[in-house]
């Protein structure tokens, strides 16, 4: 019996259902860091962030704001690979041509 998968191959028609997770996980790579840093500045200038922790009234490097704040600087691997990519002769040839 053949799918609808193979079928549609045949006929010239490509799915776009496999590349969806890969998509999906280079989406979710490239927003972890901004979400991190925004929860950072959220913990360390919002109302109440430490209050599931069991060290109130500490530092703030015991609370929540240090760990944002490193889940963050770890989680910026995806966009140090996307800024390589671009590489430094994109950034010069727009400012040559103005």
């Amino acid at each position: 019996m053949l799918r609808l998968s193979e079928s549609n191959e045949g006929a010239g028609v490509h799915s776009a259902a496999p590349n969806l997770p890969v998509t999906a996980s280079r989406w979710l790579a490239l927003a972890a860091a901004p979400s991190f840093a925004f929860m950072t500045v959220l913990s360390a200038y919002g109302a109440g962030g430490d209050m599931i922790c069991s060290a109130q009234d500490s530092s703030m490097v015991g609370g929540m704001v240090p760990m944002y704040l490193l889940m963050s600087l770890f989680h910026c691997g995806p966009w140090l690979r996307l800024l390589a990519r671009q590489g430094p002769d994109t950034h010069g040839a727009q400012s040559r041509s103005r």
